[in-house]
């Protein structure tokens, strides 16, 4: 019995170990200082303060996390659990997570819409380079390179160069329509 238990106990423990270790995933994109954050169910929110997935409405859940979890949701594709978690703020109208509406409403195909959430991010926070970079790719969909381009410009002027993310990955976006 004891010899069977030996021979089973290392796949286990790789099952256990692949499994959690499947179960997180990074919260930034791409970014290697992000913290890592689990992959919560449907209708539910990391909690960064006890380090776990909690119901989304529950009321100890700060407004950080939530729209910082919506993002992460939206980023994997999951939109219309983006936006609902997003209907769950306290404080709605901030920069940030009109930024995320935008973003999710706009991978949902209603752009005109997203648009409208990026104009609002923008007015609350001039300096915010990612939702100027938002606005961009926004712009570019509708074919409006003239003002994808001033959000280019802008970002430049927000970074002080031309080496940060965001103005690659709208200058990026902006050199990939004119090709097409």
């Amino acid at each position: 019995m004891n010899i069977r238990f030996a021979v089973l106990t290392p796949p286990l423990l790789l099952a256990v170990a692949l499994s959690g270790s499947l179960a997180l995933a990074n919260g930034g994109g791409g970014d290697d200082d992000a913290p890592i954050r689990p992959n919560c169910p449907k209708g539910q929110v990391f909690d960064s303060k006890s380090k776990r997935c909690v119901r989304q409405t529950s009321s100890l859940v700060p407004d950080e996390d939530r729209a910082n979890y919506a993002y992460r949701l939206a980023k994997d594709g999951r939109y219309e659990e983006a936006l609902a978690l997003l209907d769950t703020l306290k404080q709605p109208n901030t920069a940030k997570a009109l930024n995320y509406r935008g973003y999710a409403t706009r991978k949902l195909g209603r752009t005109d819409e997203g648009i409208g959430y990026y104009l609002q991010s923008v007015k609350l926070d001039p300096q915010y380079a990612q939702v100027r970079e938002y606005l961009g790719e926004a712009y570019v969909v509708k074919g409006r390179l003239d003002l994808a381009q001033e959000q280019l410009r802008q970002i430049e002027s927000i970074c002080g160069s031309t080496q940060c993310e965001e103005y690659q990955d709208l200058a990026e976006a902006i050199n990939g329509s004119s090709k097409t």
